[in-house]
């Protein structure tokens, strides 16, 4: 077995709550049980959580390097998304 080493750790009252409920609902036998399984899930995201910083890194830099803002007015794209639904009705009607 693995040398263990003992550490004090600071929750707040709804995690207090939580770690004990989860020993008297008997689903961990200690706190300890539940702070380390907390860990080993931890552990996991980890990679999921870098791979995805980096995804969002890239974009950002595909995002910088397509060029310019462009800016845009909302009614402008409203009446031209109308414009659009109204012909293609038109067009279906006529069809």
């Amino acid at each position: 077995m693995a040398t263990v080493e003992k550490v004090s750790v600071a929750l707040s009252p709804e995690l207090l709550d939580m770690v004990k409920s989860a020993v008297a609902s008997g689903q961990y036998g200690s706190a300890s049980e539940v702070i380390r399984e907390a860990l080993r899930e931890w552990r996991l995201r980890q990679p999921l959580r870098e791979a995805e910083a980096q995804r969002l890194r890239k974009a950002w830099t595909e995002g910088l390097e397509s060029g310019p803002f462009a800016s845009f007015d909302i009614e402008d794209i409203k009446l031209k998304a109308h414009s659009r639904f109204s012909e293609a009705g038109k067009k279906q009607r006529n069809g």
